[in-house]
Order: C-alpha cells, then structure tokens, then sequence
C-alpha cells in the first residue's frame, strides 16, 4: 500500500476515574483489535496506563477522567492514555528491582512497546506506546 493511501483507524474513549474503568479500557482495547496478533500486548498496555493516571494523577480524583485513543493502521498501533495532570513531574520509565512494591508499570510497558512517547501539556500528560505490526494487519 502506498505511505499517502494507506488508512488510519482512530477510536477514542473517555473514561470516569474509577478504578473499575480500567477493565473496560482493557476490554474495548481487546474489541477493537480482536484478532490482532497484538491484542493481548495492547490490552496488558492499556490496563497499565490507565491504572497510572488514576494512580498517580488528577485523573484518579473527584471527578477525575482519563482518555484513550487507539490508532490502528498497517504498520503500527498505538495507544495513548491521556490524563488531567496535577503532578509537577512526567511520567517517566523506571527500572525497579523485583522486590520493589510499585514502579514498574511503564518499565513492563517499554518491554513490550516498540517506541513510547511522553507527551506534557497544560492539561496533563500523554503517553503513548506504540506497536509495529511488521507487516501483519491489524
């Protein structure tokens, strides 16, 4: 397919900052890529990004919310967790021990991700990892 003919399916889902709203990020991630060779690495994605902007930032408070949008084309399927901020720092990847209580979650994310891109805005941070189909479609 041709780099200027080739088509990007865009799916977007706001979600209430409840803990719960972490397994329905995860199941409309799976629904989305049913049959895709990276549904189960994109909804493990999902579930781990989501948990951290509830976990760790404004996202997780009253009336708190995160996004997601899942980006599928030929080449590659992204996923970005955007969150309502209220941290003075960016998400960052940590490599904890394996003793450690907490702080691995973006670590395991980077390990399973081809590239991750941390996004900060005014109104929060975007983390986006991305998977490269190599060839298989999605």
């Amino acid at each position: 397919m041709h780099e200027y003919t080739s088509t990007v399916r865009i799916r977007s889902l706001s979600c209430p900052g409840f803990p719960e709203e972490v397994s329905r990020a995860r199941r409309w991630t799976r629904d989305i890529l049913h049959g895709s060779p990276l549904a189960d690495d994109a909804e493990l994605i999902v579930s781990e990004l989501s948990a951290n902007a509830i976990l760790h930032t404004a996202s997780g408070r009253e009336s708190g919310s995160f996004h997601l949008t899942v980006a599928v084309s030929a080449q590659v399927v992204a996923l970005s967790v955007t969150d309502d901020g209220g941290t003075g720092t960016a998400p960052k990847i940590e490599h904890q021990d394996q003793d450690a209580e907490g702080g691995r979650g973006l670590g395991m994310v980077s390990t399973l991700a081809h590239r991750i891109v941390v996004h900060q805005s005014q109104a929060g941070h975007t983390v986006t990892a991305e998977l490269f189909t190599n060839g298989h479609s999605c």
